[in-house]
Parts: structure tokens; sequence; C-alpha cells
């Protein structure tokens, strides 16, 4: 989500996501953390190709939740609610750029695209409610 800036799966997908992400952006409701596909992935979870129920995708998000708990010092479980404000976005994205919460990057096919996000201050993410991003 950090990374997010309109690429995706499918254009479901990124249109799903960019209303998400204004959601977040508004700072209108907290995020429930759920274990498997969310509500992000629900345009692809059709697809017989989706990747959401697959092991490897469950041990990355067992992996993001650790490092976030351990960033943000509350426990990252499901049916917690985790309020994205400007100062938590700012700690996340800081923390992504150094590589400190990249553990569940290993092996992403998105990591690439991700790393050169991070490296050009997170300017052209759709979550744009961070001084790390641009201004709307």
């Amino acid at each position: 989500m950090l990374t997010f800036a309109g690429e995706g799966y499918s254009a479901e997908f990124v249109t799903n996501f960019e209303r998400i992400a204004r959601r977040i952006a508004r700072g209108t409701q907290a995020i429930e953390i759920v274990f498997g596909p969310d509500d992000i992935c629900a345009p692809i979870l059709d697809d017989s190709s989706c990747h959401c129920l697959n092991a490897s995708i469950r041990e990355r998000d067992r992996l993001a939740a650790v490092a976030l708990a351990d960033l943000l010092q509350q426990p990252i479980e499901e049916a917690a609610l985790l309020q994205l404000n400007r100062e938590t976005l700012d700690h996340m994205r800081t923390a992504f750029a150094a590589g400190t919460i990249r553990k569940a990057c290993v092996g992403c096919q998105w990591s690439p695209i991700c790393d050169s996000i991070a490296k050009n201050n997170f300017s052209q993410t759709a979550l744009l409610c961070g001084t790390h991003a641009r201004r709307a």
C-alpha cells in the first residue's frame, strides 16, 4: 500500500486500489487487519492465476505483520484496527525506504517497482497523505 502507484494485476484491481487509497487518504476510517485476501484483492479473486491464497503469500503477510508490529509498537493481528494518519504513514515510509520493514518483499515480483518508488520519496504513490508523498 505504501508504494501503490497505479499499477497492478488488472484494470479492475487498479481502480479498486485507487478507490481504497482515496478513502484512507481522507482519514475517515481505520484499516481492519485480515489474514488472507482483503478488499484490495477482491477484483482478482476469481482469476485462476490469483496468488492471494498461496502459502508463500500468507508467509509474506505474516512477515509484514511482524515487521509492522515491531515498528509501530502495537499488535498487528486479525481484526485489529490501524488508523493510517500522516505521522504513521511517514514513519512506515521512512522504515520502508531504509529497508527495515522489507522482509516480506523478498521474492516479490513488484519489489523493483517499490524500490524505485521509495528512492523517489514516494512521490508517485496514490496514498497522498504523508509528508513523503507529493501534494495533490
